[in-house]
């Protein structure tokens, strides 16, 4: 991939817990709720709700993504990009195993409750889980 500036994007990922990470990117490719932006260095300002789904990103010497939640992303002047949401975790640090155990914990869940929230509840974290083992066997794939 040939990139024509050498101005990059100041990467911030914040969750409710922490500063998650921060990195420099040539490219970053974001799930907000009107659907997938990709944002270059010189990019407008812009302020974005996003949904759950993989956040991607090019750097000098790879491709790598989280698997966020809902949240926003800011993209300010001088190539800065916040990126906050309720939860992150990095396609390297998915364990197939606890997300292959998250999706029958959600699965008995559904069959179980009659609670409108804990459905709710549980339906978002299977497809949460889903995501992490479909991003996970990815890059598993990807990196041999």
């Amino acid at each position: 991939m040939v990139y024509m500036s050498k101005q990059l994007l100041h990467v911030t990922v914040i969750t409710q817990e922490k500063q998650l990470s921060s990195f420099v990117a040539h490219a970053v490719t974001a799930p907000t709720v009107q659907g997938e932006i990709t944002i270059l260095p010189g990019h407008i300002p812009l302020f974005a709700k996003l949904q759950t789904g993989e956040l991607r990103y090019q750097t000098e010497a790879e491709k790598d993504s989280f698997v966020v939640s809902k949240g926003f992303i800011d993209v300010g002047p001088n190539n800065q990009i916040m990126i906050m949401v309720d939860s992150a975790v990095e396609a390297r640090a998915i364990s197939l195993q606890k997300a292959e155990q998250a999706v029958q914990a959600a699965h008995e869940t559904m069959s179980k409750t009659v609670d409108e929230r804990e459905l709710m509840m549980a339906e978002a974290s299977l497809k949460r889980a889903l995501l992490e083992i479909k991003v996970a066997q990815r890059t598993k794939h990807s990196r041999i």
